[in-house]
């Protein structure tokens, strides 16, 4: 028999002795969610990967959540419809807060195309340490460099719904960080790397 029990029903937050100021201290540093957004081959893994790389470098601990690799696993039972594409987006901010609150920077890299979508996983973070870097490359140079064959495909007709061709891509309206592309061209990883640590170094990220 099924339950009729509402599924919010009887459960409890459970508060544990040990909390994120106390892991912070422990890894001298302070916990937060690098959301890196853009269009497809703007980047964005690249970026994470070489991000994540340098951090480790410093001795800071990070992890990178990569929208494609998370659709191997935690999102592997979703697919690129509206609804869909909106579950994996909340299932993503929602892993990266937990990551945050243990004190790690979690560089989370996903095309992640609405702005609302964005937006509710920044509400999610209570102590506002969520920080939304935009890969602000030309849908022609993305294009370009197609590193997937993915914009082919959807040229061809062959993917349907694909960002940036027959779906939408909704830039943020108030980033804290934008890279941009230099005359057509991309900057270099270790370039938009230093970027992003060079804020997190100002903001006190990297230090407890």
């Amino acid at each position: 028999m099924s339950s009729t029990v509402p599924k919010s029903s009887n459960i409890f937050w459970h508060d544990c002795p040990v909390g994120k100021s106390d892991r912070q201290k422990l890894l001298k540093q302070k916990g937060c969610v690098v959301w890196i957004t853009g269009l497809s081959g703007s980047g964005k893994s690249t970026l994470a990967c070489t991000l994540g790389r340098e951090l480790h470098t410093r001795g800071k601990l990070a992890y990178v959540l990569d929208g494609d690799n998370l659709r191997h696993g935690l999102n592997k039972d979703l697919g690129f419809k509206a609804e869909d594409r909106v579950e994996n987006i909340r299932r993503v901010g929602e892993v990266a807060k937990l990551f945050a609150d243990a004190g790690l920077v979690c560089i989370a890299s996903l095309i992640s195309p609405y702005r609302r979508d964005r937006e509710s996983c920044r509400a999610m973070m209570s102590d506002n340490s969520f920080i939304e870097v935009f890969l602000n490359m030309s849908l022609e140079l993305c294009e370009a460099r197609d590193p997937k064959g993915l914009y082919k495909l959807a040229r061809a007709g062959k993917i349907k719904g694909f960002t940036g061709i027959d779906d939408p891509y909704e830039p943020p309206l108030n980033c804290e960080i934008e890279i941009k592309e230099v005359d057509g061209v991309c900057p270099s990883p270790s370039d938009m790397a230093g970027q992003v640590v060079t804020y997190l170094e100002e903001k006190g990220y990297l230090h407890e």
